[in-house]
């Protein structure tokens, strides 16, 4: 019996193993293709963006892996490290790697600031929240370990267990303004980050080794986008050795074998079958296309905002999505911390441009529902910040609004100051296309549920 099994064993592998030897037509290979740049663009993503982030050892979003940088103001016009940054909290991030052993992260005590320490795995999953909605605004002390991690942690130690060796955390820490900036960087300094060998010991900070090959100029989106097909396959493969796919991911690494995309194995793309190489080719092209234009499919809500919905943080199967907000929001919390509707139109369905000026009101009822806080934040035609007079990227709930007579709120919307009596609700257009995300930080039910949405964006005559 113990024989036949065996004998029914080896046939099976075999067989299997013979599919996947199986001659792979140009066609076939575009169509795996699609899927296999589709699920690998997150991780292509992240990597870029990581390279670029560690390459310094200070400035903005850049430190040293296992070591937290800080921002020490808001992102202004000139930082492009990541897409649709947010001018509401000061970040504190770090690229961590728990490959050879657990990194021991300090938080902060925030006496009842809101803040949250997402954990991002390199599929840009968050699988761990902590801070203000979790575990309170206490501080406390984590141990991150890698997946196949198994030891003894200090007694007391909450364990978080990443599914990937390395992975993104970007903290952040309410911000009033910029007169706030001095007591929030007093909670920044608040945060360490310790290998496990070296808990209870003396630090010597790492010195940075900087790899003058690396790109520090061009922002990582745009980085990957220009990627010739064989580049950006060839880094998803090495990077994928140390960084397991998920477990539901079964059914896409059966598909994209048959093309040679095996984890733990390198690969060339001038390697492969001719017809492989072809179909890829043409595949990374169009599945580029297929991400970016996600946001022209996107469900409106009656007043044309576009309302991402609860699949940010983690996005299960739907690997099209994921994607997508890896290239229009690399870093997005869970809807549970933050919510993100997004305006690309006018309430006549016309794109926004600084060509015309727009009022954004919203009924005394209706003022953004959040516990944290609220704003809304402009965005040039490529993503980020653009320049204004008045150095205003974002507007909300803890700046000196005039609201109405009526406890209503109108915000001005366009290029030119609208006047003094209106300045201090104007959030600055840049010339020409914009769009606008309006987000709420610990958002109550009705937004999470859809009962409450935002109000059109009006064009004034």
């Amino acid at each position: 019996m113990k024989s036949l099994l065996a004998l029914l064993a080896m046939a099976v592998a075999f067989a299997t193993s013979a599919a996947y030897a199986a001659p792979v037509s140009e066609d076939d290979a575009y169509a795996i293709g699609l899927e296999a740049y589709t699920y690998a663009y997150p991780m292509v993503l992240m990597e870029t963006t990581r390279r670029v982030s560690t390459n310094a050892s200070e400035g903005r979003m850049r430190a040293p892996m296992n070591q937290f940088g800080h921002m020490r103001t808001y992102p202004d016009a000139t930082f492009k490290d990541v897409v649709r940054p947010n001018a509401d909290t000061l970040y504190s991030p770090l690229w961590f790697d728990v490959g050879k052993e657990p990194l021991i992260i300090t938080l902060p005590k925030t006496a009842g600031r809101y803040h949250v320490v997402p954990i991002m795995d390199m599929w840009t999953d968050v699988f761990a929240a902590l801070g203000t909605r979790t575990t309170g605004n206490d501080g406390g002390i984590v141990a991150l370990v890698g997946p196949h991690w198994q030891g003894t942690l200090p007694k007391g130690m909450r364990m978080v267990r990443s599914p990937t060796e390395m992975g993104w955390i970007i903290g952040r820490i309410q911000t009033n303004g910029a007169a706030d900036y001095d007591h929030v960087h007093a909670l920044q300094a608040s945060y360490a980050a310790t290998p496990l060998s070296a808990w209870g010991k003396a630090q010597t900070p790492v010195a940075l080794k900087t790899d003058p090959a690396i790109d520090m100029k061009t922002p990582p989106v745009e980085q990957v986008a220009k990627m010739t097909p064989a580049a950006f396959f060839a880094l998803f493969a090495e990077t994928l050795k140390r960084n397991p796919p998920h477990a539901s991911d079964y059914a896409v690494l059966a598909r994209i074998e048959r093309v040679g995309l095996v984890p733990g194995q390198s690969f060339d793309l001038a390697a492969a079958d001719p017809a492989v190489q072809r179909g890829l080719t043409r595949a990374a092209a169009d599945a580029w296309q297929r991400i970016i234009g996600r946001r022209k499919n996107l469900s409106l809500t009656r007043n044309n905002w576009v309302a991402m919905g609860n699949a940010l943080g983690v996005y299960g199967n739907d690997y099209l999505q994921r994607a997508f907000v890896a290239f229009a929001g690399l870093g997005a919390l869970p809807p549970e911390e933050a919510i993100y509707p997004m305006a690309p139109l006018d309430s006549d369905g016309k794109p926004l441009t600084g060509a015309s000026r727009y009022v954004l009101h919203f009924d005394k009822d209706q003022i953004p529902p959040a516990d944290a806080f609220w704003s809304l934040t402009m965005y040039g035609a490529d993503q980020f910040f653009v320049a204004n007079p008045i150095d205003r990227f974002a507007i909300g709930d803890r700046d000196k609004l005039s609201f109405n007579a009526d406890g209503s709120l109108d915000l001005y919307i366009q290029k030119d100051n609208p006047g003094a009596d209106k300045e201090a609700n104007w959030l600055p257009a840049p010339d020409g296309p914009f769009s606008m995300n309006l987000r709420l930080y610990l958002p109550r039910r009705p937004a999470l549920e859809g009962s409450w949405i935002a109000p059109p964006v009006k064009r004034v005559p």
